[in-house]
């Protein structure tokens, strides 16, 4: 593991953090749970669940810190002043994040994306508008429509371009062509405990598949049993089931 590396976000006060796992292979972009930090991908038991990957050069983890209590765990901001910092967050990933990874790997290289549960969302989002730098997005247990994330105000065009559900439905012509030809999606989500209260994370994956069916754009939706919560447990379960066949 490499020590946390901490860069300015722009426009603002904060700083935020990027930690490496991992010596060679696919490089993955990782986004926590809500408002969680780069530490806690391993500290879940995420790294060593994937272990044997690791050790054999067949992966790197690049996780972050998110930045969602400023963003979308921040109340008392309107939808649209809370994806207005989301550009924020994505400005930091591009200037700052991403050009570190590249310095790290000796160029620029394909990225995967990973999240679980709101970071579920960060990851399919930034896949879905960068899938240039990242084609592929593993979500799990995610919930895709940011309007039903205890939101107020009017929504703009940062609510619609922060929002997949939105954005998606409303791709057509060349840049749908392009998309359809480049990017792919992994939802998975469980049947169980939390999964749908109060995360809305089942009935979300399942909307956010059809769409993503409706618009041809390359997915695979796999959903688990009764038994699947939404956890720690059950995430790296399915990250120790997945992940292999992509890197």
């Amino acid at each position: 593991m490499s020590e946390r590396v901490e860069f300015n976000v722009p426009g603002t006060d904060l700083s935020l953090g990027v930690i490496r796992h991992g010596h060679w292979g696919r490089p993955v972009l990782v986004f926590p749970s809500e408002a969680g930090r780069a530490e806690d991908f391993a500290s879940n038991g995420m790294v060593e669940a994937v272990q044997d990957l690791v050790d054999a050069g067949r992966v790197s983890f690049f996780c972050v810190d998110s930045a969602d209590r400023w963003t979308w765990s921040d109340n008392a901001a309107t939808t649209e002043e809370r994806a207005i910092r989301q550009r924020d967050y994505t400005s930091w990933l591009e200037h700052a994040v991403l050009p570190w990874i590249a310095d790290q790997l000796g160029g620029e290289r394909s990225l995967a994306t990973l999240g679980v549960s709101m970071g579920a969302y960060h990851a399919v989002h930034f896949t879905l508008t960068h899938a240039h730098q990242a084609p592929l997005a593993i979500g799990m247990s995610g919930s895709y429509d940011v309007r039903s994330w205890h939101g107020h105000g009017d929504h703009g065009d940062a609510t619609y371009f922060a929002n997949p559900v939105s954005y998606v439905a409303g791709m057509h012509g060349e840049h749908l062509d392009w998309l359809r030809s480049v990017a792919s999606v992994l939802l998975v989500v469980g049947q169980g405990p939390f999964e749908v209260q109060p995360t809305q994370a089942l009935p979300s994956t399942l909307a956010f598949a059809e769409l993503l069916s409706e618009k041809g754009i390359p997915h695979q939706l796999d959903v688990w049993g009764h038994d699947s919560a939404h956890d720690w447990p059950w995430w790296r379960k399915q990250l120790a089931h997945h992940l292999p066949r992509f890197c």
